[in-house]
């Protein structure tokens, strides 16, 4: 208790000094001591004591997270009491699961904040509804929101709002930017890192609900009772968060570790094999959320190797989950190397035949798009095509395509454009987002999942600025209907500064990063050109890999008479696989919209498109225009140093001019290439390149030494 105090009293002192440095560790949860103005009077005389009904671990944690957010950003003694329900100027919070909103019940984990006879009345449709119900208010005092006769109810869209860790036991993280794994294997299940709790905290302001805590390449040791019972030490911590652990499994387990010959699903000694297993977990691990599986993708085992399908071993782990409330997650990830195909089509190929078949606690997790986390796709056309089985959104917030953790991209925009995407699977309207929370086809369950960029950087993300994207994955996991602009706004002013000119600066930068990254790297719906194994660069001239379908000329198809991949009718037809309305869409590349275009046709260069240039000088014109953004970004973030601490701004300074340097390698890299296909000079006004294209290979070849 002692300790306890001391550390809070620790976090005040710095709260109360705004010229500490800030090195990024406490993420939007920002406690800091608030001006001595009429506002913070007003939230003091409305919050001076926190009382609640009820003392399980999650209410404790909702009360605590109240006491030290308050006492930080009001500077004084905010007290935990019992039965104070009598008195005013507090935060009450209790459990109601028929607490009405507007005539309304709020749903599962739903919250509503109210001003009620003097009191902030925080009432939760669960004990994890009153959590978030805390954190809200507490998000409504660090965006200076008035509290006077507030009445605000939410409840999540979705309801299993997960993050997907790609760890492995060793300590390293598959396409992670921001050091090791923050799990520390070896010192699991005797410590627990501090760090794990300030994670948990974090997850749960936002409202994600469920942990993937390892790699979907996965090993077979997280099944071993060993790592058991270290996940079990983690899912301790979690609990009172209102956060639920999960594992990816290896498939071929019951052979690797089970000491059988085989991992056939329909075999009765595999079946029994995983039931045994799963209740071991459960009996370690009560509340455990279940498994994710990537299964007959790029080398991993699966049901496929025994001549069944994926609804074979998806059932199979449903079944082996008995009683136990928890689901199974099937990755839809999958490809098979033909170099006369197209890998757009392959996942609905082996997918969509399987509508219907799969175990009321399967869900399918599809990509957002049919590739591969590309930076701009057109939606997975899996969306839509499967109303009896609920489907899980898998985004990334690592930025493997994206620039890493050297270039600021925002990448809510990304998601937007997925989950608004309509997929006219009832009708108009039938969006993305409706396939996901179950609206459109009437699921019980539904799961959306972001792969995480969370590592041992002590600012956790990297790039300071990545922060928001796990911010952002939240914020629209829990409510998709949110704006890009808003969240990014709400985290400025959470994370970085309140100064209002400052926040619309910022927020205006973050909102257009998106955009201006794919205009310098992969325009006009260009895709999988960059470097091959850490996929970092360009490199749209590599035609040579271990699968064809890991090489750039794969996709871009560059030749003498023009660019991009056919896939309408008269090419791979994989266009046809969307429903009538969105093919009118995309079919005709006079009316196609630019960013989707080389996604479905093959252009020639001198085609004029919808911008008034031919393809070529439109090309050249983004990749031009898109590096220069970058230099506007500079300018914009430097405009706002006065109103950021310097430890952050000057991190964010220097990435920028990485940004800056990489972006010229990509215009370079991509405008010198294709013209020697285009056989066309660079467009005024734009002058070109100073180095030659065989000093852009070379470049890349001492990077692919790193």
């Amino acid at each position: 208790m002692f300790l306890r105090h001391l550390l809070l009293f620790l976090f005040c002192c710095a709260a109360a000094h705004p010229s500490v440095a800030d090195d990024g560790y406490r993420l939007w949860l920002k406690y800091d001591l608030m001006a001595d103005n009429g506002l913070r009077k007003d939230y003091q005389k409305a919050t001076g004591f926190i009382a609640g009904t009820g003392n399980s671990p999650i209410l404790k944690t909702a009360a605590e997270e109240l006491q030290q957010g308050l006492q930080g950003l009001l500077g004084q003694r905010v007290p935990v009491l019992a039965g104070a329900e009598k008195r005013k100027g507090g935060v009450l919070f209790v459990v109601d699961a028929t607490a009405n909103v507007s005539g309304k019940p709020l749903a599962k984990d739903g919250y509503r904040i109210a001003a009620q006879n003097g009191n902030v009345v925080i009432t939760g449709s669960s004990e994890s509804g009153v959590l978030y119900g805390a954190f809200a208010l507490l998000r409504q005092i660090q965006t200076r929101q008035p509290l006077k006769n507030i009445d605000l109810s939410s409840s999540p869209r979705i309801q299993y709002r997960l993050l997907n860790h790609w760890d492995n036991p060793n300590g390293t993280v598959e396409r992670g930017y921001a050091g090791s794994s923050i799990w520390k294997w070896y010192e699991l299940p005797e410590r627990l890192d501090p760090r794990y709790q300030d994670y948990a905290r974090a997850n749960a302001s936002i409202g994600i609900n469920g942990v993937v805590i390892n790699n979907v390449n996965a090993s077979a040791r997280y099944l071993t009772p060993e790592y058991i019972g270290k996940v079990a030490a983690l899912a301790s911590v979690m609990r009172p968060y209102g956060i639920r652990v999960y594992m990816s499994v290896l498939w071929a387990a019951p052979k690797v570790i089970g000491g059988l010959t085989t991992s056939d699903p329909l075999d009765p000694k595999v079946k029994q094999w995983w039931t045994a297993r799963t209740d071991e977990i459960y009996q370690a691990i009560p509340d455990f959320g279940g498994f994710l599986v990537k299964a007959n993708s790029e080398g991993e085992p699966g049901p496929q190797d025994y001549g069944r399908d994926h609804a074979d071993g998806a059932n199979m782990l449903a079944d082996a989950l008995g009683s136990h409330d928890g689901i199974v997650m099937w990755r839809a990830f999958v490809y098979k190397a033909n170099s006369d195909g197209d890998r757009f089509k392959e996942a609905y190929q082996e997918f969509k035949p399987l509508d219907g078949r799969f175990k009321p606690k399967t869900l399918v997790q599809v990509k957002n798009g049919p590739i591969d986390f590309q930076a701009r796709e057109p939606f997975h056309p899996l969306f839509g095509a499967m109303p009896r089985t609920p489907l899980v959104l898998e985004v990334q917030l690592t930025q493997e395509y994206l620039g890493f953790a050297t270039h600021m991209v925002y990448l809510a925009p990304m998601f937007k454009e997925t989950l608004d995407a309509d997929t006219y699977a009832k009708g108009k309207g039938s969006t993305v987002a409706k396939v996901i929370d179950s609206s459109v086809d009437n699921h019980p369950i539904s799961g959306i999942a972001g792969v995480a960029n969370i590592g041992s950087d002590r600012n956790w993300t990297g790039h300071p600025m990545g922060q928001a994207n796990w911010y952002a994955f939240g914020r629209l996991a829990w409510d998709h209907t949110l704006t890009s602009q808003s969240i990014a706004e709400e985290w400025t002013r959470m994370s970085l500064t309140t100064d209002a000119s400052a926040v619309r600066t910022i927020a205006d930068v973050m909102v257009k990063s998106h955009g201006i990254y794919t205009r310098y790297t992969m325009p006009l719906g260009l895709h999988h050109i960059m470097g091959q194994s850490i996929h970092f660069g360009p490199e749209p001239w590599l035609a040579s890999s271990a699968r064809p379908d890991w090489t750039s000329v794969y996709y871009h198809k560059a030749d003498a008479v023009g660019l991009g991949f056919d896939r309408t009718a008269k090419g791979s037809n994989a266009l046809g696989l969307y429903r009538p309305e969105v093919q009118q869409l995309w079919n005709d590349p006079k009316t196609c919209p630019p960013d989707y275009l080389l996604w479905f046709h093959h252009v020639p260069w001198t085609q004029p498109l919808s911008t008034g240039r031919t393809l070529w000088n439109e090309l050249c014109t983004r990749y031009y225009t898109g590096a220069d953004s970058v230099t506007w970004m500079q300018q914009q973030w430097a405009a706002v140093k006065p109103q950021i601490d310097p430890e952050i701004h000057a991190d964010v300074t220097g990435r920028l001019q990485t940004q800056r340097k990489e972006a010229l390698w990509w215009r370079d890299a991509c405008v010198l290439y294709f013209q020697t296909f285009a056989k066309q000079p660079i467009p005024a006004p734009f002058s070109p390149p100073e180095r030659t294209l065989d000093d852009i290979k070379r470049l890349v070849m001492i990077y692919q030494l790193r």
